[in-house]
């Protein structure tokens, strides 16, 4: 998005191959296969959390410039800028992923996350008080083509039951994330003044689940994130509202609307998702 491109452009949903050394790797996808060939929207791609799309981009960006992105965005580990660092390979913390977040909901500026906000003694006298530190990461209109982009995932895709189970109003956008073999499960998801992030699994990755019905992201981590986002919105002193709403930039002139632009493809997962019936 911070290169021109936005929700609605077109790519075909074709698994892509990357010459790596002496040989090629092709990103496996678990799209349909009646989505293989389709021409899709970028939106539809993050929507549908389909690798083949994550790979196209790597394709025109490589993997220095997602590096580089990631690194704006707030994340501090070291990332190694190889080809599958589309597919999120790489060790991050949660408290990375959330800061990292955190940006889009807040027009571009990435805020240091902080867990001491202020110090008081027993009269309620204010010791002391910290802030993170800012810097403009993303433009804003960046962020707000972001922010729509994983509206997409929370209303039609991989995050849909969000609003089925857990919040049916107010604005919410977030991604789900599962590692392979289904051991790491993860939904970061933000509403206008909150970003929170849930991950589920263990120490070794050897403990897992064997298939995506109970091992996905949005089985494992989601309904935790769901269910807390209830609380939040129920308790007045949090100061968090379903009538809260993400801010267009002024000049804002991008095309958000993409019904219509996919090939004849489903709009709402939850058309096929057992979970529902």
């Amino acid at each position: 998005m911070q290169e021109g491109l936005t929700p609605c452009d077109k790519v075909v949903n074709v698994p892509q191959t990357f010459i790596v050394g002496d040989s090629t790797w092709t990103p496996e996808s678990t799209d349909k296969p009646e989505w293989i060939g389709k021409t899709v929207t970028l939106k539809w791609g993050l929507t549908k959390s389909s690798n083949n799309i994550s790979a196209y981009l790597m394709k025109q960006f490589g993997p220095y410039a997602m590096a580089d992105m990631a690194h704006r965005l707030g994340i501090t580990s070291y990332l190694d800028p190889v080809v599958s660092l589309c597919l999120g390979p790489a060790d991050l913390t949660l408290f990375e992923m959330v800061g990292a977040y955190n940006t889009f909901p807040s027009r571009g500026v990435n805020v240091d996350p902080t867990f001491v906000l202020r110090i008081e003694d027993k009269a309620g006298n204010v010791l002391g008080s910290f802030t993170g530190r800012k810097r403009e990461a993303i433009s804003e209109q960046t962020a707000f083509l972001m922010v729509n982009l994983m509206q997409g995932v929370v209303n039609e895709g991989t995050a849909a039951r969000l609003r089925y189970k857990y919040v049916p109003e107010g604005p919410i956008a977030g991604k789900t994330g599962t590692t392979n073999d289904q051991a790491d499960g993860w939904f970061i998801g933000y509403v206008p003044k909150l970003t929170a992030g849930v991950w589920v699994g263990a120490e070794d990755r050897q403990v897992h689940f064997e298939g995506l019905t109970n091992g996905g992201g949005a089985n494992m981590a989601l309904p935790i994130w769901g269910l807390f986002m209830q609380k939040v919105l129920k308790d007045p002193s949090c100061g968090i509202s379903v009538k809260d709403q993400f801010v267009m930039p002024s000049g804002f002139s991008a095309q958000l609307n993409c019904n219509g632009s996919d090939d004849e493809l489903e709009s709402n997962s939850m058309v096929n998702d057992p979970f529902f019936h």
